[in-house]
């Protein structure tokens, strides 16, 4: 992936706040939507309820799949249309795990409306940790990552608005 390849791919994960999750829900591929925040190593923050099927699903299995879809130009084809797809594990944050409060405090940063569902107890944080990443710019502008290269493009960018 080029430098241009890689700005282009931070700055839709930090511009986008929402993406399609992909989970496996007995034995099938389900996908849902989410709201998320990044981590500074690139991983992606959701807060779940528990009533969710995905939530259910990320419990049971681990391995997801995100993505993340930026502006359609009305000139340009819908295939042209910017993307990142992040295959990743999704794990729970328990109120009392390691990175809870850094997790906590990107996701209110992103969604400070969010903060009364932190006192509901259905609601949890699960980190998605992208094991490998593609990204797609446009016509012929395609490029992937595996998990360690898209950690530390992640880590050099800028901290997210």
């Amino acid at each position: 992936m080029d430098a241009h390849q890689s700005q282009a791919l931070r700055e839709l994960l930090q511009r986008q706040e929402i993406a399609a999750l992909g989970t496996l829900h007995k034995g099938e591929p389900f996908v849902s939507m989410v709201p998320y925040a990044l981590l500074a190593d690139g991983a992606l923050v959701v807060h779940v309820s528990r009533l969710a099927t995905h939530t259910r699903d990320m419990e049971e299995h681990a391995g997801v799949s995100v993505m993340v879809l930026g502006e359609r130009s009305p000139d340009a084809p819908a295939q042209a249309v910017p993307r990142a797809t992040l295959q990743g594990a999704a794990h729970p944050l328990g109120t009392d795990a390691s990175g809870y409060a850094e997790a906590r405090a990107a996701y209110l940063a992103r969604f400070p409306a969010s903060e009364p569902m932190f006192g509901f107890g259905d609601f949890s944080l699960f980190r998605i940790v992208p094991r490998s990443a593609r990204f797609v710019g446009g016509f012929a502008q395609a490029g992937s990552l595996t998990g360690a290269q898209y950690a530390q493009l992640m880590s050099s960018a800028a901290t997210p608005p």
